[in-house]
């Protein structure tokens, strides 16, 4: 198990990953809500603003205009049912008050990540993705509740995308 993932690690990560990438994140979201109504170009950039924290895991700071890059288009089919498996999972957990929901998106928060970094299947970055975050979920899950309420929404996205960065730089640790 990975010792890399801790909570004060999580919001002292998220804090300075989302400051040092703050103008990038700012510029990048700017651009994608400018897209949103394009059709095919807005699934394009929709995933390269989701593959952020990917770049930002591994120290580099994105360039806003990366989200632009033709690559993002090719995992559309894959993105999307990677998005219909998790809705098909998250739905019926709904149903038993929210807890199972919340774990459960917990257990899946890094198949994203690794279904555009690693080239997995939608099915496969499901199933490692719970397998990595196992142990792991409460820290997650409080590391991003405490930088919700420090951040008082303001800086949500921008500490969101560096803690995300950090999780998934020390769970992909793990499959290295």
């Amino acid at each position: 198990m990975n010792t890399n993932l801790s909570l004060g690690g999580i919001i002292t990560q998220g804090i300075k990953l989302g400051i040092l990438n703050i103008i990038s994140i700012f510029i990048a979201t700017i651009l994608w809500a400018l897209t949103i109504w394009i059709p095919y170009l807005n699934v394009g950039t929709t995933i390269g603003l989701l593959s952020m924290p990917i770049g930002i895991s591994k120290g580099n700071i994105m360039s806003p205009t990366e989200i632009f890059n033709p690559k993002y288009r090719q995992y559309m089919g894959e993105y999307f049912i990677l998005i219909g498996l998790k809705a098909q999972g998250l739905i019926p957990a709904m149903l038993f008050v929210v807890v199972p929901y919340i774990i459960l998106n917990l257990a899946w928060s890094q198949s994203t990540y690794l279904l555009l970094d690693k080239g997995l299947n939608p099915a496969e970055a499901l199933t490692l993705s719970n397998k990595i975050t196992y142990g792991h979920k409460g820290k997650i899950f409080f590391g991003k509740l405490i930088l919700t309420i420090l951040s008082f929404g303001l800086l949500y996205p921008f500490f969101m995308m560096g803690a995300n960065a950090f999780i998934y730089k020390s769970l992909s640790s793990e499959i290295e």
